[in-house]
């Protein structure tokens, strides 16, 4: 496989993904992903990419009853 950005070579590694949203941070250590050898750009495959989504969902979701809570108390 090919880098998007500058056609390097994709080598499999584990990298740092971090996201900010909803009042939350989701910080994951080492995930999978596609990390080109020339320019270090990571590529998640969709395997990856439908697990953050979820992770996030749920995470929305857990959020959401928690300002429930808050708001009855």
């Amino acid at each position: 496989m090919e880098c998007l950005h500058c056609q390097g070579a994709l080598i499999r590694k584990k990298v740092g993904y971090t996201v900010s949203r909803k009042g939350y941070h989701l910080i994951i250590d080492d995930g999978p992903a596609w990390v080109c050898e020339q320019c270090g750009k990571p590529l998640f495959d969709e395997e990856t990419v439908d697990a953050i989504q979820e992770m996030l969902s749920e995470l929305d979701l857990r959020l959401e009853k928690l300002a429930e809570f808050s708001a009855a108390a």
